[in-house]
């Protein structure tokens, strides 16, 4: 029989280094969040105890369905699961991997969100310090988020390791760390998540937006002019003789770029 792996205990020791989900609140925007976190890294207040939460708990007892599933539908085998590592060079970083994609070397992170106002880009969004925490501290250059949804949906999102962010994520972790270590309380270091690349396979119905109802009407009405307009910027470019840096008349100037690219702009006819 095959057993869901053996969890890795909460301990004293994870206030010895930050973590996926602790890089989540350091890069959100709850400002009480931060500074519980801050405290628990300091010894001064308990973990939060999660055992009553049954979203938590939700996620937990379908972590081992969830690798199941993913490795069924991709026929990729996750290895390395729940295993504990520590950035070798920042020994204050560390990932604790729902597992490793073995045909990929992706990070493998499985989640359970309710499906009330489920989309892609709100999950991506709210998992993306952490998985670009992991990322970072492994050396990833992807990661794979694995969600089943309350409404028996499973949702495979492949997330790309983005440089710029993961340094900015490294210097908010490395602030809150000092500030762990000095008593300096945390601020909010108020960073956008980068926008993941998600797969187009959704066919949306704008009917109800009244801003692309808007531009749809302006699209439509200058879409002729549009056309014309183009039309004349080729035929105005055929007509510039070729030693010619410039040429004008009739309210219009051509200029030619050291490039040889011709522009143009509007002059009041003489």
């Amino acid at each position: 029989m095959d057993f869901p792996p053996k969890r890795i205990p909460d301990s004293v020791t994870r206030r010895s280094f930050i973590g996926g989900s602790d890089a989540r609140i350091i890069m959100g925007s709850d400002a009480g969040a931060l500074l519980r976190l801050w405290q628990e890294k300091r010894g001064e207040v308990e973990p939060a105890d999660l055992s009553g939460d049954m979203i938590v708990q939700l996620g937990t007892a379908t972590e081992h369905l969830n690798r199941a599933w993913y490795e069924r539908q991709t026929g990729h085998a996750i290895e390395h699961i729940q295993r504990r590592v520590f950035h070798p060079v920042h020994k204050w970083m560390a990932a604790t991997l729902d597992g490793r994609v073995h045909q990929t070397a992706a990070v493998f992170e499985a989640k359970f969100m309710l499906p009330w106002n489920f989309s892609e880009e709100a999950a991506a969004d709210k998992h993306m310090a952490q998985l670009q925490h992991n990322m970072w501290v492994v050396a990833a250059g992807t990661a794979v988020l694995s969600i089943i949804t309350g409404g028996g949906r499973w949702v495979e999102i492949k997330i790309h390791a983005d440089p710029l962010y993961q340094h900015l994520l490294l210097t908010a972790e490395k602030k809150f760390w000092r500030g762990v270590q000095n008593g300096e309380a945390p601020q909010l270091f108020g960073v956008e998540p980068p926008r993941p690349r998600l797969a187009a396979v959704r066919v949306v119905d704008m009917t109800g937006s009244n801003a692309w109802a808007e531009f749809a009407a302006l699209y439509r009405k200058s879409n002729a002019a549009a056309r014309e307009h183009e039309r004349a910027k080729t035929e105005l470019k055929a007509l510039v003789p070729e030693d010619a840096k410039e040429a004008s008349g009739h309210g219009l100037r051509a200029k030619r770029s050291k490039a040889g690219a011709i522009s143009f702009d509007m002059v009041d006819a003489a």
